[in-house]
């Protein structure tokens, strides 16, 4: 029988599903650079997909191929672009020093970051030098080449090379071959793939450097951690790095220091927020019109202990399925106790207080509940990540055909309270099944369409983020973006057959005979901690005057004008207006200057003209001078904003 002789033609197929002929062993950037050269193709590739699979422009091709070919404008090609970039400081880093051994150096976001384990910090005149040598080997174009290897001799390769960390990671890995990445004498360990060589990093910064855990366990060695940025061009970079000085000029920890927001404590430990009076008056602000909201919405209050028995959340589940996120146990009279993590083990406690009807759901049960997480050191973040919490959290015990309408409704309260609050654009996930999960797959396939069906008929745009759900349920996560464009986690609307199996919730039909009862997790707002730490940001901390601490500032020009000052302070606190007086023997222009760095709305400045004619000197934060107007034409203008919530 003739041997089947093999073609030295391949077919391309692209992703526009055009196809083309070339030869076998062509690499697809050569097939990029031919169909360029045709006119076919423009933005230059950084990776390829074959088949679907990520890989280099190099590979050779043998097959028939489907390609897709991804530049800077994907996330997988940004993602390539910035984890070569890593490669590059870490080849700098280790030509600089030696010494210096090698961790891990993830792409992040907008950015990346490469740890090493040195003998000290590196300073911001070793970062210069690093990033001198780093456009020395970008000019040199030096070629990513890719090398495969058994798990032997990767391991010999990395020991003779004095890589612990390396050797640890491949010691680890069940793989039985590896692939590295060499540039002239540097050589990691990587799954790839990377850009075809230096020179297609144009535009790079080195930003800052800091300790790290090795893995992020404070058990673990302390390792020096490098980050930077990097971008196709200058212009990109420049831009990025003007809303980098925007995002530390809004910095929320920065600003609730100045702003006298809070204060976080380490003689009471981290994670651990201590609100100051200005900021405590804005949590109340909040509070006030979630609880406001809440019953006009349907839903009645709750309030629940911060701790219980720990066969509680054995019984929920959370002892089993939660416990690295929980704090250690105490003791109290031979019985172990637990500080909540989470709410809902207590709202299901008052429904199973008594018997209930079909007639009576659903209950919608709401709590700002404060609960308390652990979490490692190395990423508690100000209010963004933290050990103490309070969550606007509710629990919906529903009939499975009011589950649909449920879910739609909490949609809906969810849009107009972030509305409120000036956010409108949204990234939405809907997460599916984990591979660690409780109950039936009949029941979560239940749990999933009823979220799903809430999304289509508010016509929400969504993605399926596979695998994300919690151990007990399918969720919607819903990100507000920021006016920098950053998202932040905030909305979570959870479907639970779970708990209710658990703890054998039911409730009594028209039967007369028991029947399995459907509950809803959900939090709007997240946590107020986190939530404050974004508007903080949204805002730079000029609150929009509904949210602002201190609406208004009086200020006298000269002390004949004080009892004027008093005056017209006693008719604005009486009219609800948040008003403080600055009566300091200072200059009036050092008086308005801290009045706008402390953020505050309105100044309203008195001098003898204005006493004389019983009239207000009205400026906003902005500088913005409104002129003379009367008190009612002020507590108008104020009042107006509050009433509206104006952001």
């Amino acid at each position: 029988m003739p041997s089947k002789v093999k073609s030295d033609k391949i077919t391309v197929t692209l992703a526009d599903r055009s196809q083309h002929s070339f030869p076998s062993d062509t690499t697809p950037l050569e097939i990029f650079e031919k169909l360029r050269s045709d006119g076919m193709q423009k933005k230059p590739p950084l990776a390829v997909k074959i088949h679907g699979q990520l890989s280099d422009l190099a590979t050779p091709l043998k097959e028939d191929a489907e390609l897709e070919f991804l530049a800077f404008d994907s996330s997988e090609g940004r993602e390539v672009f910035r984890h070569s970039s890593a490669h590059i400081m870490a080849q700098a880093v280790k030509e600089l020093f030696p010494k210096a051994k090698l961790a891990i150096g993830p792409a992040l976001e907008e950015g990346f970051y490469y740890d090493f384990a040195f003998d000290r910090p590196f300073t911001p005149e070793d970062l210069e030098k690093i990033e001198k040598r780093i456009h020395e080997i970008i000019q040199a174009n030096q070629p990513f080449i890719r090398k495969e290897l058994s798990k032997q001799k990767a391991i010999e390769f990395f020991k003779s090379q004095r890589e612990p960390y390396k050797v640890e990671i491949i010691q680890e890995l069940a793989e039985t071959q590896f692939s590295l990445y060499q540039q002239e004498n540097f050589v990691d360990l990587c799954r790839g793939p990377h850009v075809p060589s230096t020179g297609y990093i144009r535009a790079i910064k080195l930003l800052s450097s800091s300790g790290a855990y090795w893995r992020g366990d404070e058990r673990n060695a302390m390792l020096q951690r490098i980050y930077g940025t990097a971008f196709p061009t200058e212009e990109e970079l420049e831009a990025h790095l003007r809303k980098l000085e925007e995002v530390k000029r809004r910095d929320h920890r920065k600003l609730g220091r100045e702003l006298d927001l809070f204060s976080i404590s380490d003689a009471a430990g981290p994670g651990l927020v201590l609100w100051h009076p200005k900021g405590t008056l804005i949590r109340k602000i909040i509070e006030d019109f979630w609880r406001e909201e809440h019953l006009k919405n349907g839903y009645e209050l709750v309030s629940t202990p911060h701790i219980a028995r720990l066969d509680l959340w054995r019984r929920s589940g959370h002892l089993d399925f939660y416990k690295e996120n929980m704090f250690a146990p105490m003791k109290i009279e031979d019985t172990e106790y637990e500080l909540k993590p989470m709410n809902c083990p207590f709202h299901i406690l008052i429904y199973k207080s008594q018997l209930r009807s079909y007639r009576d759901l659903p209950f919608r049960w709401a709590e700002l509940g404060t609960v308390y997480r652990y979490e490692r050191s190395g990423v508690l973040h100000g209010l963004l990540r933290v050990r103490g919490f309070t969550q606007d959290d509710a629990h919906i015990f529903c009939r499975p055909d009011q589950l649909e309408e449920e879910v739609r409704k909490v949609i809906d309260f969810t849009l107009f309270v972030l509305e409120t609050f000036g956010f409108q654009d949204y990234e939405i996930y809907l997460s599916t099944r984990p591979e660690k999960f409780v109950g039936s797959l009949e029941n979560w396939d239940k749990a999933t369409t009823a979220l799903e069906a809430g999304l289509k008929n508010r016509r929400l745009p969504y993605q399926i983020d596979p695998g994300e759900g919690v151990f007990y349920g399918p969720k919607i996560d819903i990100k507000i973006k920021d006016v920098l464009g950053r998202a932040w986690q905030c909305t979570t609307i959870q479907v639970d057959f779970n708990l209710p199996e658990r703890f054998a919730l039911t409730f009594i039909g028209e039967d007369s005979k028991e029947h399995a009862l459907i509950m809803i997790h959900r939090a709007l707002l997240g946590s107020l901690e986190r939530f404050l730490g974004v508007l903080i940001e949204q805002h730079a901390g000029a609150f929009p005057v509904w949210l602002a601490p201190v609406q208004a500032k009086v200020i006298p020009i000269a002390e004949a004008q004080h009892p004027y000052a008093q005056e017209v302070m006693g008719q604005l606190l009486e009219a609800r207006i948040r008003v403080e007086g600055d009566f300091r023997n200072e200059k009036l222009g050092f008086k308005i200057r801290e009045a706008q760095m402390a953020k505050i709305p309105y100044m309203v400045i008195l001098g003898k003209r204005e006493a004389a004619s019983k009239m207000l000197a009205v400026r906003k934060r902005t500088g913005e001078d409104l002129g003379e107007k009367s008190l009612d034409q002020v507590l108008e203008l104020i009042q107006e904003e509050v009433r509206t919530r104006r952001n």
